[in-house]
């Protein structure tokens, strides 16, 4: 989960972005549209899915791995390395 305020920020207006898209899609497919128009939203709408993954990895990236001070960065544990394997295998499925 992202903690600081800029990532939290960054990952709502995604999610929103996303949650508009789908909603779109909803109406789209209520109005009948024509399945290129509907196939075009579905691809925006797993891109913007994406852009939120890979903004959420980058943050666990960051808080996991990120530097104890300015001079020594901290080496990661097993588990964590476990985690993030278990993170990139499913998110790329």
């Amino acid at each position: 989960m992202p903690h600081s305020p800029d990532d939290k920020k960054r990952a709502l207006t995604r999610l929103r972005r996303i949650k508009g898209q789908a909603e779109a899609l909803e109406r789209a497919i209520e109005a009948g549209a024509e399945c290129t128009l509907l196939l075009q939203q579905i691809a925006a709408l797993r891109g913007a899915a994406g852009g939120l993954m890979a903004e959420v990895l980058d943050s666990h990236l960051r808080e996991t791995f990120g530097p104890e001070s300015e001079t020594a960065p901290r080496a990661p544990l097993p588990s964590e390395l476990d985690e993030i394997r278990a993170i990139l295998r499913t998110y790329l499925k």
